[in-house]
């Protein structure tokens, strides 16, 4: 029989970026607030000193930071007629373990999306006609939109601390800035990063072709600063070291670096390491939860009481939490029907590998958020009946780290191994730079999260099941920017390059990585037939739960999510502060 704790106003499930913010605004209202985390605790000293987070063995080939598929792991498969199978080596996706997440071993781009992303259904529909909109694909419109939203993004920026430089200021079109952005009320809180040799070749290049280059808004710090929160942040020394490891230095915003310093001297905040929450429990008639059940260190099972549940889980992790604790009705996609594990979607990603003989980059002089961007191909820039695909994505030439294992590029003419390969590595290395794209994926009927009839994990829950495959509509999007990628490589005259994307006949691989960031399953919206969660991240089912991170995405937006992600969190928690926690319950009348 579970033991059972005291009770709390609020338990968090995980502790990274979404429930460290949720944490500072809930402990400001004077609730007691408990975060259960499966993994370890980590913090900038003693676990990312320097020399040992300098280790691209430990961190950046065997994941030390990553979550085991041992012991956390769900099945894929490509369509409904498949049988799943276990992902049990790390590649495609990376979830991060232990306190501060994912927000740990990211590289630091953050982005808000363009308006229209955020009404996206809408947006195709006024412009383009529903006609245009595959059968197959389910987008929505998230419920909120991005003037609502840009309070909450101005916040979160100054919190951790973005370098950048704005684009449309209140409406006005600034030099130097992203020109397609939606308004912002105020300049980023740092000016952008020094730039690296290739991203002046690229910036010249790019305006030479009558397109508008701008610097990656980066969450490395450029400068010395102090957040609204009274953490500082150090100037990013361009180690190299960003994705996969733990910021050294005290420059990559991380929630150690921006939030849990604080939070962790706030009586009312106290939080658990090595617990990991096995269900959502919910009273006789489904309608509220009553606490968390978890697993703690000890191994025993333990029950804690809780008025306020806030899943801030890893957004797979979110999704698969509901789905074994009943929240919601579970989604199908034969009949449509049902809503939770609805509208799974992923990245889609190519790129340009070019090769100078007698260009010097020195690769070993990078952050996680150094580069050059255009974004004259981004969702609000094309003409979606025109060509045929609905979506968009942002070209970025970026310089971010020179390790020697996992940064070898190679002409396109070099062997794959022997004698041949290492003269290749010795002439190539230092001597390349890539261009890629980051793009969108659409929401199709068969792609989704459900529970695996045949796998189960060490507490006997069911395992939750992928459905994912690339679909022609975003094929097609990413065969369009491989065109405008191909054009820039030659523009830059490099003596060799090679292309790498999607094509037709190509199907989701778990092997190599791609990005980090799956979205959907506990998605947003305004109608609870369609949308799992409402316009403020609440469930429609049982009102004292509040869901965080990408899982709220109806569909993928071209852009990295943190940013998002973190807008969304501080919109959340300041609908419960001001009014679910005046009158508890549901906060949107279904």
């Amino acid at each position: 029989m579970a033991k059972t704790n005291p009770p709390v106003d609020v338990v968090l499930v995980g502790l990274g970026w979404t429930s460290s913010i949720m944490g500072m605004e809930l402990t400001d209202e004077g609730l007691n607030v408990l975060a259960l985390e499966r993994g370890e605790d980590r913090d900038t000293v003693p676990d990312f000193a320097y020399p040992k987070i300098a280790d691209e063995l430990t961190y950046g080939v065997r994941y030390k930071l990553m979550q085991r598929p041992a012991k956390s792991t769900l099945t894929v498969r490509h369509g409904l007629g498949d049988m799943a199978v276990p992902y049990r080596s790390l590649g495609s996706f990376l979830p991060g373990d232990g306190v501060g997440g994912a927000g740990v071993h990211w590289n630091g781009h953050t982005w808000r999306p363009q308006p229209q992303e955020l009404r996206l259904k809408s947006y195709v529909e006024e412009n383009f006609g529903a006609d245009i909109i595959p059968d197959e694909m389910t987008i929505q419109d998230f419920g909120v939109s991005y003037d609502e939203l840009e309070p909450f993004f101005d916040y979160f920026e100054k919190v951790a601390g973005i370098s950048g430089k704005a684009g449309n200021l209140n409406g006005d079109i600034q030099e130097g800035g992203n020109p397609f952005e939606g308004w912002r009320s105020n300049e980023y809180p740092m000016p952008p990063l020094a730039r690296t040799f290739n991203d002046t070749l690229f910036a010249d290049m790019a305006r030479d072709q009558g397109l508008h280059p701008f610097p990656l808004p980066a969450a490395n710090a450029s400068e010395a600063y102090i957040n609204p929160y009274g953490m500082q942040l150090g100037p990013c020394n361009f180690c190299g070291f960003c994705e996969r490891y733990g910021c050294l230095n005290y420059s990559k915003s991380s929630p150690q670096t921006c939030i849990l310093g604080v939070l962790k001297r706030r009586e009312n905040f106290a939080y658990q390491t090595n617990s990991e929450v096995l269900r959502v429990e919910l009273d006789s008639d489904g309608k509220k939860a009553t606490g968390v059940t978890y697993i703690d260190g000890e191994g025993s099972e333990v029950f804690q009481p809780a008025d306020l549940v806030v899943l801030g889980a890893y957004s797979l992790h979110n999704v698969h939490l509901m789905l074994v604790s009943g929240i919601g009705t579970p989604y199908d996609p034969v009949s449509g029907e049902g809503v939770v594990g609805k509208n799974y979607a992923y990245q889609m990603n190519g790129g340009s590998t070019l090769y100078f003989k007698d260009q010097e980059f020195n690769p070993f002089i990078g952050a996680g958020g150094n580069g050059e961007i255009v974004n004259d191909y981004g969702v609000e820039q094309i003409d979606f009946a025109q060509e045929g695909f609905i979506g968009g994505s942002y070209i970025n030439a970026a310089m971010t780290n020179g390790q020697p294992i996992r940064n070898m590029p190679l002409r396109s003419d070099a062997p794959s191994w022997g004698a041949g390969w290492k003269q290749a590595v010795q002439e190539t290395y230092g001597h390349t730079m890539t261009i890629g794209s980051h793009g969108s994926n659409m929401a199709y009927r068969d792609c989704y999260l459900d529970l695996d009839p045949n796998y189960t994990d060490d507490h006997g829950r069911p395992l939750m099941r992928m459905t994912f495959d690339w679909k022609a509509n975003d094929v097609r999007m990413t065969q369009f920017m491989k065109q405008k990628i191909d054009t820039l490589s030659k523009a830059l005259g490099p003596d060799d390059y090679k292309l790498s994307f999607k094509d037709f006949d190509s199907r989701y691989d778990v092997r190599p990585y791609q990005t980090t960031h799956n979205v959907g399953g506990a998605i947003m919206g305004t109608d609870p037939s369609s949308s799992a969660l409402n316009r403020y991240l609440q469930s429609w089912d049982v009102h004292n739960v509040f869901v965080m991170g990408a899982s709220a995405f109806p569909q993928n937006i071209q852009y990295n999510p943190t940013g998002l992600v973190g807008a969304l969190a501080y919109w959340s928690a300041t609908a419960i502060r001001e009014q679910y926690l005046l009158n508890p319950g549901p906060l949107v009348q279904a």
